[in-house]
């Protein structure tokens, strides 16, 4: 997400509500960001690492590729692609999309749903990546790997912009909160026969500059608040536009942690 700007500043809360519910959500391209919200980022650099491993790889697979934004800049980055490289996505706005970015780069592209075994030979794959995986098929994830081979994934943690969550949904249980725990995660992989090499977490700040930006930012992101339509929680937007017009800005924390792990060969 980009830097702020103060071009909403002046606009009204219906103009910044229509906008932001009008832009297209398919794909993990977050330019539309720039000016309206920013969001610091992990200091490991997930996709620069990811490129240098790909080119390690002979036959590499992309979990949950989204519209294949980031597995496109990696493969850009990488000295050379593997081999074999598929992806898997399981929305069908974002597999043909990511079809269109990725096919060029020799990349095929799999519709899977993210709860499905992953249709793949066991022992495929010597890389298994994945940028904030909906779901972590553990044991899937496992019987694709060859042995010896690694999975490697940027992971949203627990209670990731909660501030936000909270501010529409109130108060979420602990079972909520905690979910994505990084040290159930490590207990979920070990428990599928994979060694957990590196776990990495930091907490990033994220700033909303205007309303239009929410808004955007929970239709693309639909599980932060299920069900959300600007109807719905028309006198929330409201009055945080509102807070956010007095305030300049409203503050929440991502968490994000960086998984590598191994199996055993």
């Amino acid at each position: 997400m980009g830097q702020p700007s103060s071009r909403s500043r002046s606009r009204t809360f219906e103009d910044l509500v229509a906008e932001g519910a009008a832009v297209p959500t398919e794909g993990w391209d977050f330019s539309w960001f720039e000016g309206r919200a920013t969001e610091e980022r992990p200091s490991w650099g997930y996709a620069v690492s990811l490129a240098e491993r790909l080119a390690r790889a002979r036959a590499a697979l992309d979990l949950q590729t989204g519209g294949g934004e980031v597995l496109d800049f990696a493969l850009g980055r990488a000295p050379k692609a593997p081999v074999l490289m598929v992806a898997t996505e399981g929305w069908s706005p974002n597999v043909a999309k990511a079809t269109a970015l990725l096919a060029p780069r020799g990349v095929a592209v799999v519709a899977s749903p993210d709860a499905a075994p992953l249709p793949f030979a066991d022992g495929a794959f010597d890389l298994v990546s994945s940028r904030h995986p909906v779901q972590v098929p553990w044991p899937e994830i496992a019987r694709v790997l060859a042995p010896g081979g690694t999975y490697f994934a940027q992971h949203v943690g627990p209670h990731s912009a909660f501030e936000l969550v909270e501010y529409f949904l109130g108060p979420q249980p602990d079972a909520v909160r905690n979910g994505r725990d990084p040290r159930q995660e490590r207990a979920a992989a070990e428990a599928a026969g994979l060694r957990v090499v590196e776990v990495r977490a930091e907490e990033l700040r994220m700033e909303f500059h205007d309303i239009a930006a929410v808004v955007h930012f929970l239709r693309k992101v639909i599980w932060m608040v299920p069900g959300f339509t600007v109807e719905a929680y028309e006198p929330r937007l409201r009055s945080l536009h509102r807070r956010i017009q007095d305030e300049g800005s409203f503050v929440a924390h991502s968490t994000r942690h960086l998984f590598d792990c191994r199996k055993p060969g």
